[in-house]
């Protein structure tokens, strides 16, 4: 099992956004501070396509992502 997995079975799917959200602004936020930037923008990209796979499963089981888990 991955880590990102195990976070997720961890959380309530609105604390998993939350994650994913601030994994986001976190890296925003180092880009062209901390490492190299193209490392940086990659983890951006990837936690950002992972938070819209989570919205997209939200909308496909059409309940708010608050009320599952």
């Amino acid at each position: 099992i991955e880590c990102i997995d195990a976070i997720e079975a961890a959380l309530t799917a609105e604390e998993f956004r939350g994650y994913l959200k601030g994994q986001i602004f976190k890296y925003g936020w180092r880009l062209g501070r901390k490492d190299d930037p193209v490392q940086e923008a990659g983890k951006l990209n990837w936690y950002s396509g992972r938070l819209k796979k989570h919205e997209e499963k939200c909308k496909r089981d059409r309940v708010a992502c608050s009320e599952l888990k």
